[in-house]
């Protein structure tokens, strides 16, 4: 729309200002005078459109970077940690089960030295009987 311009010479109060007509086809528009008197209208207006971000500067992509970076690095550490803490846990249980199964293994032994023993004595005393009849 073309705002109307006042002619030369011709002096017109901010009050008398006529506004555009509004036919409902796009947003209401002001004439720069009008915004300079009437601040309680801003409220009422559409807000005015942000550029949209073309590229992030290259100090702030560094220091996205570095925070991303920084916090994959915490998180990769907290995952090793936990990953050291079950492997000493299971180290741990491992020990014990060793320690364990040496105890069983001690005690089969000392039990098959014990039966070879009795084996013995027993084909011992079965001899001496055998001899006694025989003889």
């Amino acid at each position: 729309m073309k705002e109307a311009t006042p002619m030369a010479g011709t002096l017109i109060p901010p009050t008398l200002n006529k506004r555009p007509v509004n036919n409902n086809k796009g947003p209401k528009q002001t004439a720069p005078q009008e915004m300079e008197c009437t601040p309680a209208n801003q409220d009422k207006s559409p807000p005015k459109k942000k550029k949209a971000p073309s590229k992030p500067s290259t100090l702030e992509s560094a220091d996205l970077f570095k925070a991303t970076t920084e916090g994959v690095s915490r998180e990769v550490s907290m995952l090793a940690s936990k990953f050291a803490e079950v492997l000493r846990e299971r180290a741990a249980a491992d020990t014990s089960q060793m320690k364990e199964l040496e105890g069983i293994l001690a005690e089969a032994r000392n039990l098959e030295s014990y039966l070879k023993e009795k084996k013995n004595h027993l084909r011992q005393t079965l001899a001496l009987i055998s001899d006694k009849l025989l003889g």
